[in-house]
């Protein structure tokens, strides 16, 4: 019997924000996985070492978890005015599927540190020391990114004293900024709230008819009440993802909300699409001891939100939700705003369930619609390791 080689691929294993991956510049990857399609994904999947029937990644670089199944390709961007295009790939875990629907805004707090250092930014847009500017294109939704890197005798900062919640140890604070956030995927209208309302009925069979802030912005998001779902928004990941029924009934709204959006045209296609809509809940502040131990007071923030991934509630918040909450929050009488208290208001802290976080927004009203231009917040990244992947070369035949 003939066995084949593994071939390998230059790769750089990264945290950003509460998430980790593996990166690649796309002229690395082998010439048929460089265009979309069936041999790219069969590359993913094999380098996370998807799916997996026991939901472990032993054979692979995932982590067995939404958070860490996670890959991205970076290219030098033809577009004008930008460094680089930034395209995401969520691996499912347990099916032969990658979910190209959604940005990841944690990672996207590594795109600008790894283009630096794979030679992607040209030279001249580093400064010897300060913070390099990298204008990144999101090519999954068709959005600019703007990454404020900190850079250190010509190289990416790393280490530093900032702390993010759902990071274990401190690192460098980058900045990023989510320009014109407003999704405008296919079907969704290209408006912020493709249902024309704030605040939706939202009827969902076998568990009746829910409010609903339905929005297009970082990624589409459908936010209900906690209380009208049987919850607080202190609950931490235990209480919900080892509850099969919980977990049954929050795809249920994600599905019907998805539908409600346009996102999908009929029920079943929802499991085409894993990675987007997210689902999540809000509420008023609330003292809650955090994943890590860490007692949040009510007084630290604005308001609460739980959000499901994958079919898991998050360990943290995922950051393209932060950007929805941030941009909701904005806007007068979403439930996001009347959770926080009501009001115009142009950042919120929130809590999740391993800490807080703030995220800001600029919004404004023009001919009667909603418009934000950009959302603010801040995460750290750092290169964990850096060198080849190796997979069978026999999935390179699909």
């Amino acid at each position: 019997m003939t066995y084949l080689p593994q071939i390998r691929i230059p790769a750089t294993y990264m945290r950003g924000g509460t998430s980790k991956g593996v990166f690649f510049r796309l002229e690395d990857l082998p010439e048929n996985a460089r265009m979309p399609g069936a041999a790219r994904d069969a590359l993913l999947l094999r380098v996370i070492g998807s799916p997996d029937p026991y939901g472990k990644h032993i054979d692979g670089m995932g982590g067995a978890t939404s958070s860490t199944s996670k890959t991205v390709l970076v290219g030098k961007s033809s577009r004008p005015d930008h460094d680089v295009d930034y395209l995401f790939g969520q691996v499912s875990i347990d099916r032969p599927f990658v979910d190209w629907s959604g940005n990841c805004g944690n990672l996207s707090a590594a795109v600008g540190p790894f283009a630096i250092s794979a030679g992607l930014v040209d030279a001249s847009r580093i400064p010897g020391n300060g913070t390099a500017i990298v204008r990144i294109w999101q090519a999954n939704i068709g959005k600019t990114i703007v990454a404020h890197v900190p850079i250190v005798d010509g190289n990416v900062q790393e280490t530093g004293d900032f702390e993010l919640d759902g990071v274990t140890f401190p690192a460098a604070e980058i900045q990023l900024e989510f320009m014109d956030p407003a999704a405008d995927e296919e079907g969704a209208g290209g408006a912020m709230f493709p249902t024309g309302n704030l605040v939706d009925d939202l009827e969902v069979p076998g568990i009746g008819t829910l409010k609903a802030t339905m929005i297009n912005a970082g990624i589409p998001t459908i936010f209900v009440d906690a209380e009208a779902i049987g919850y607080r928004g202190t609950e931490l990941q235990d209480a919900i993802n080892g509850d099969a029924e919980a977990l049954s009934r929050l795809e249920t709204i994600r599905a019907h909300g998805a539908l409600r959006m346009g996102l999908i045209t009929q029920l079943d296609e929802i499991a085409t699409r894993q990675h987007t809509p997210k689902v999540a809940f809000v509420a008023p502040p609330a003292d809650y001891v955090a994943s890590s131990g860490k007692a949040v007071q009510a007084a630290d923030v604005d308001l609460l939100v739980r959000a499901v991934s994958m079919g898991k509630l998050h360990h943290a918040m995922m950051g393209t939700a932060a950007v929805a909450i941030g941009t909701a929050a904005a806007i007068p009488g979403t439930l996001v705003n009347l959770a926080a208290g009501g009001g115009k208001r142009d950042a919120v802290r929130f809590g999740h369930p391993s800490g807080t976080l703030r995220v800001g927004a600029e919004a404004m009203l023009r001919d009667g619609e909603w418009l934000v231009t950009k959302a603010i917040m801040s995460r750290s990244a750092r290169v964990l390791m850096e060198g080849w992947v190796r997979v069978p070369d026999a999935h390179q035949d699909s």
